[in-house]
């Protein structure tokens, strides 16, 4: 088991139904999923993009990334229905946890001026999305390999009905946010 899903069970738990008054130990919130997203504009133009893409995402999260395809044509953008603008990964289980272990502890400390990240993020209903200017962080992107820096967005979903719920259960799993 690995070491953040032992923390939530031993720790975050009891701190949770103490705090929201739980009832029963299922209604407390946990993790769904974490799904991170790169957008690939440029393929359009460069095929290498998708190559290098899905390897940084291979890289980061340890699985294969699946393909994101424009829904609709945009002809200022030279965009047409069905190209492929991006990749995304699903993380779930023992990978989502390891991940978001990494990411609180490692990925997140070696920004530079890092000061938190933003409390705001919530979309009403406790999931949280982070978005990264570089991939340059995760210790398994090699500096010197990298073509181009590519942003890569950070969607945490989890069980919470309310931001204030989502936004305990990340405090107390590790989630560096602003003091503002």
């Amino acid at each position: 088991m690995s070491r953040l899903k032992e923390k939530y069970r031993q720790e975050v738990i009891p701190a949770l139904i103490e705090r929201q008054g739980y009832k029963n130990v299922m209604q407390v919130p946990r993790l769904e999923k974490i799904v991170l997203n790169i957008g690939l504009g440029e393929a359009i133009r460069e095929a290498k993009a998708l190559e290098a893409g899905e390897r940084d995402l291979a890289a980061i999260s340890g699985q294969h990334p699946v393909t994101t395809k424009a829904k609709k044509s945009i002809a200022a953008f030279k965009l047409r229905e069905g190209m492929v603008i991006g990749m995304k990964v699903t993380l779930r289980g023992k990978r989502m946890y390891n991940f978001f272990d990494k990411l609180v502890n490692v990925v997140l400390p070696r920004i530079r001026e890092f000061q938190g990240v933003s409390r705001n993020s919530f979309d009403m209903r406790g999931n949280y999305t982070l978005g990264l200017k570089e991939q340059i962080p995760f210790p398994e992107i090699d500096y010197d390999k990298i073509d181009k820096a590519r942003g890569l967005e950070v969607s945490i979903n989890t069980t919470a009905k309310t931001d204030e719920e989502g936004r305990n259960l990340l405090e107390l799993l590790g989630m560096p946010f602003t003091k503002d």
